[in-house]
């Protein structure tokens, strides 16, 4: 299932660990898993992407004030 080159993650697909670490080290984009801090445990364990995101809302600690982040974010969880 290997997906060189991946500029985007789809809903519902599957993809290797490994596959997102490439991923993520080449595009601006968030990963939030359920699989804890382990996500990269494992660079063969697979993982389906369950939301995916425009962007998301943080905390400024500049200003103090929440900011709408235009940036990709993904949700996976271990298949």
């Amino acid at each position: 299932m290997s997906k060189p080159g991946l500029n985007t993650l789809k809903p519902g697909e599957h993809y290797k660990a490994n596959e997102i670490d490439s991923f993520i080290t080449t595009t601006d984009a968030v990963i939030l898993s359920t699989n804890d801090n382990e996500l990269f445990s494992d660079p063969e364990r697979e993982f389906r992407v369950i939301h995916e995101f425009e962007g998301f809302f943080e905390h400024s600690s500049e200003d103090g004030e929440k900011h709408f982040r235009e940036k990709k974010a993904y949700v996976v969880e271990k298949v």
